[in-house]
């Protein structure tokens, strides 16, 4: 979850670059301001990152190895 202008979605994104494979990871990048359930739940909390599978979220801030380690809880 993000949202356009957010310095620190876009933080967050180099990490992801510089971190996830393409080729085992999907990214779909979702800008909270045209949802207003999503503005509910993450107006203040973003970037977050949501495994659609699990439901499971990782919040900012993370760095590589928290990145690392909640990928790894999901396979």
């Amino acid at each position: 979850m993000s949202s356009v202008g957010c310095h620190l979605c876009e933080q967050a994104i180099d990490i992801l670059v510089q971190n996830m494979n393409p080729e085992l990871h999907q990214l779909e990048e979702v800008d909270i301001a045209f949802d207003d359930a999503l503005m509910d739940k993450y107006s203040i909390r973003i970037p977050v990152l949501v495994d659609e599978q699990s439901g499971a979220e990782l919040g900012w801030p993370f760095d590589a190895d928290q990145l690392h380690h909640f990928i790894q809880q999901l396979i």
